[in-house]
Formats: structure tokens, sequence, C-alpha cells
């Protein structure tokens, strides 16, 4: 509980963050020096929840009792769901065919490269530990 409690707040805060970032660049890169309020409000509450669950679903993998694959496949399927109910309810993804299977093959993607480097990583490191245990 205590790792999902500092998870949470930890996302809500990267996802603020990242809101005022992107709204900040956006406001210097259009020129923009007015702001819709109410826009504003939506964006910045989507992308904390973003946040949250961005950072609280990687609590899948820490199942011991679950295989590697039931851990992806799991979490896969929360985060796509979240994001795409998100992102079509607050307008970040068109409301048609074309923009929704574009955004999911962009989501696949990016979701396969993300997975797979955090696997090298990780394997890197179990690899890294063993080879120190082997040295003592």
């Amino acid at each position: 509980m205590r790792t999902f409690v500092f998870r949470s707040l930890t996302g809500i805060f990267f996802g603020a963050f990242l809101s005022v970032l992107v709204t900040t660049a956006v406001i210097y890169i259009s020129g923009k020096e007015l702001l819709e309020g109410d826009l504003f409000i939506k964006n910045a509450f989507a992308t904390m929840f973003c946040g949250w669950f961005f950072s609280v679903t990687p609590l899948y993998f820490e199942i011991k009792s679950l295989r590697l694959s039931q851990q992806t496949a799991l979490h896969f399927v929360t985060v796509a769901v979240l994001y795409f109910a998100l992102s079509l309810g607050v307008g970040w993804i068109a409301f048609n065919i074309k923009s929704v299977l574009s955004f999911a093959a962009l989501f696949i993607c990016m979701y396969v490269i993300i997975w797979v480097c955090f696997y090298l990583y990780f394997k890197h490191e179990a690899k890294k530990l063993n080879d120190d245990l082997q040295h003592i």
C-alpha cells in the first residue's frame, strides 16, 4: 500500500509538472498570450491522471505469482484502455477511424520499444548482480 501511495503521488506530481511544461512550451512556440482556462484545467487533470496510471500500473510487474507474459498483457491492456479512453475523452485524439488507428499503431510501437528497453536493462542488471555474487 505504501508503494502504491508513493507511486500515485509521484505520478500525479509528474503529470502536473509535465502539464505546466507543455503549456509553457506551447505558449512560447505559438505566441499565444491568452489561455482558455477550462481547456487548460481539462488538459492538466488529464495529464495528472495519465501520470498516475503510468506510474501505478508497473506494479503488475511486481506480482511474483504471474509470468512475465501475464504481467505484460495486464499492463498493456490497462494502460491502453485508460489512455485511449482519456485521449478520446479529452480530445487528444480526433474521433475518427484514421486518427484512432494511427494513434493505436504509434501507441503499440512505442509500447514495444519501451518494453524491450526495460527488459534489456533489467536483464543486464540481473547479469551484473549474478556476476557480483559469484565473486563473493
